[in-house]
């Protein structure tokens, strides 16, 4: 039976969890219930669990700051983080902790129930993969992966010979486009590659599906010759089979111990494949010369244009922002960082008009994931033409869906959000009982207008913190609020994290 632990600061949301879930037909079993991070940690020294389910937002300590320890203490414990839409920008900081999937509230019962079970597979892998007898190939993907301490590095460097020849060494990944391939196989590559490179200093091998990786020793630090020599390598590869190819490279390492080091920064440099493109080769010295910058994304704009339905302006506001800004000397974050700020405008809209029929409550991340999983610029740029287009026509369905006195005060609260504005002023300015126009707007919009209010200087705020670089006591200013303790405050309980901490992020 695999433990499982709840940490969660609502009672009846812990119940819950406990409850929606059969959790026996899982073989798993609750151990442990707790209402924050530092009751979480103590439960965890009185016994330890497989599967820790968390919220983030907590008293005391919060679910990020918890799985950060709890990581430090075991390698293979699985998370899956609850969340609420605003605490995206938060939850994304957790991405290196190897999270096993995010739910938002209110909780999916299925999407719980598989992400359960995913967690639970990821387990019974790395159980089967430790008591499986050891081979070459499992000891080279561990060494590989940085999984051997320093002792086990150099005991299966003297077993297999794998050390360098020459003092300069590098490591390059090959990215093969495996539908390209035609008739081949990735094998046929690598047995052609087994032919013509006899070199005692260059090694080759498979890093399945589709990637091949490759050492390169050498007298002197040579990046550009190394680049040159792989950059022809791949052509000859790319005329023989027909196959497209990308691929990065590692800065020289001098000591194999230091090659997993080199893999995980070739593989990480992976991610220009989307700038450069399929029949590039990259390594560090070119990757240091891109140019970083800030992408401003005018988003008051891109929602009028959307919320206007102009399809067609706003499509080439889209096709302005990727014409006047990406290029292939960028930075790939700073693509990244524009792309989620282009996803969060989308899903704010989705959030304001719920348009959720539309794109389901996780669209926000299945757009982030089709963004890191693309592999040229136009497939990103498919992507929110797609949400654009299909939002617009979604806004056409949902017309009538508000009161006409309702769509104008929520129009009134998108230009003049700045302004001192009160229920009580707009029910005057529209002849209403001011309970009456409180009880519509409740039912209608699904929140209070004073909600409603402070979410709006609060979305429009949280797009300034990182599309700009203005001073957040500005920020407080130019979204509404004269005092800044009150608005960190006002932020806080909307976003989970304070102003000054989510810019930080944005270096994540």
């Amino acid at each position: 039976m695999k433990k499982v632990m709840l940490v969660e600061d609502e009672e009846f949301i812990l119940q819950g969890i406990k409850n929606i879930i059969d959790w026996e037909a899982l073989e798993m079993t609750i151990v442990h219930m707790a209402h924050d991070g530092i009751d979480a940690l103590a439960c965890w020294e009185k016994e330890e669990v497989d599967i820790v389910v968390s919220d983030i937002s907590m008293p005391r300590m919060n679910g990020l700051d918890l799985m950060e320890r709890l990581r430090e203490k075991s390698k293979r414990v699985r998370f899956i983080i609850l969340t609420g839409y605003d605490e995206f920008e938060y939850a994304r900081a957790a991405i290196h902790l190897e999270v096993e999937n995010y739910i938002l509230k209110p909780i999916d019962e299925e999407q719980l129930e598989k992400s359960l079970q995913s967690a639970a597979a990821r387990l019974k892998e790395r159980e089967e993969a430790d008591m499986a007898q050891i081979d070459g190939k499992t000891d080279f993907m561990r060494f590989l992966n940085g999984k051997m301490n320093y002792d086990e590095q150099v005991h299966y460097m003297t077993q297999t010979g794998l050390s360098a020849t020459k003092p300069y060494t590098y490591a390059a990944v090959m990215k093969l486009k495996l539908d390209s391939l035609g008739e081949f196989k990735i094998t046929d590559v690598m047995s052609w590659l087994g032919q013509i490179v006899t070199e005692e200093e260059i090694r080759v091998y498979h890093l399945p599906p589709d990637s091949i990786l490759l050492t390169l020793s050498s007298q002197s630090d040579r990046a550009r010759e190394v680049r040159r020599y792989l950059t022809d390598m791949q052509n000859q590869i790319e005329k023989r089979f027909g196959i497209h190819i990308f691929t990065s490279i590692s800065s020289p390492f001098m000591e194999f111990t230091e090659m997993p080091r080199a893999y995980r920064e070739a593989l990480s440099n992976q991610k220009y494949l989307v700038i450069d493109g399929y029949g590039s080769c990259v390594d560090q010295e070119y990757i240091n010369n891109r140019k970083s910058m800030d992408i401003s994304v005018d988003a008051e704009r891109f929602q009028r244009l959307i919320i206007q339905k102009d399809k067609a302006s706003a499509l080439s506001y889209l096709e302005e922002l990727f014409i006047n800004h990406v290029n292939r000397d960028m930075e790939v974050d700073v693509l990244l960082q524009m792309c989620l700020r282009i996803a969060g405008i989308i899903q704010d809209i989705r959030e304001e008009y719920k348009l959720l029929d539309s794109g389901g409550k996780h669209r926000l991340y299945h757009i982030i994931e089709e963004v890191n999983q693309a592999e040229d610029i136009i497939s990103v740029k498919t992507v929110f033409r797609e949400e654009i287009i299909n939002m617009i026509d979604s806004l056409h369905t949902e017309e009538s869906y508000y009161t006409p006195v309702i769509k104008q005060i929520l129009a009134e609260v998108r230009e003049n959000y700045r302004e001192d504005m009160n229920l009580k002023t707009l029910a005057h300015k529209y002849h209403m009982n001011t309970s009456y126009l409180g009880q519509i707007f409740q039912k209608e919009v699904g929140c209070s207008f004073a909600q409603y209010l402070s979410n709006t200087k609060n979305s429009r705020a949280k797009e300034l913190i990182l599309s700009t670089n203005m001073r957040i006591n500005d920020i407080a200013k130019e979204v509404g609020y004269p005092d800044t303790s009150y608005f960190y405050r006002k932020f806080k309980q909307c976003y989970g994290v304070s102003p000054a901490t989510l810019r930080e992020m944005k270096k994540y």
